[in-house]
């Protein structure tokens, strides 16, 4: 449970990050795509260990 709500908050992070115009992000912009990569690959992978272990 708690590996799907880091997922998606680091999931909306990289989005903010993406759509942010505040000067203050702008040098961590370039790893927006990251976060939203790494957010999403661990979503998938909670639900797909959920899944196969029948617990979902």
């Amino acid at each position: 449970m708690f590996q799907l709500v880091l997922g998606f908050l680091i999931l909306i992070f990289g989005v903010f990050l993406k759509v942010t115009k505040d000067p203050g992000f702008s040098k961590s912009k370039k790893f927006a795509w990251m976060f939203i990569l790494i957010g999403a690959l661990s979503i998938i992978g909670k639900l797909l260990v959920a899944y196969q272990t029948e617990t979902l």
